[in-house]
């Protein structure tokens, strides 16, 4: 059932810009977090497999937070113009690049 409801995310939302920017922000405080607690964890209890569990736990859980596509990545959806709007409006000329002549050398 939490597939389907992940699967169904995907396919209804596309994650605008804020979004994009929120769960980049999201996984890196996440990660940090999450590493800094792991290696507490492993330096308290003086286990390495414990470091590395409590930091893969946590990865995970960066992951479940940020890679679907949850509504409240949505907030600021963008507003594209209709095909026909989007024809009455010029579209941009790619610019000449400005020659420089080279300078005679001295002999």
């Amino acid at each position: 059932m939490f597939a389907k409801q992940v699967v169904l995310l995907r396919v209804h939302y596309k994650m605008d810009w804020q979004g994009q920017k929120l769960a980049e922000q999201l996984m890196q405080i996440l990660l940090l977090v999450f590493a800094v607690v792991g290696f507490l964890t492993g330096y308290i209890t003086g286990s390495f497999q414990m470091m590395v569990l409590t930091y893969a736990g946590g990865v995970f859980l960066t992951t479940l937070v940020t890679v679907p596509n949850w509504p409240f990545f949505n907030r600021n959806p963008l507003k594209w113009l209709d095909p026909s709007e989007a024809e009455k409006h010029p579209k941009p000329q790619p610019q000449q690049p400005v020659s420089s002549k080279k300078k005679a050398s001295k002999k």
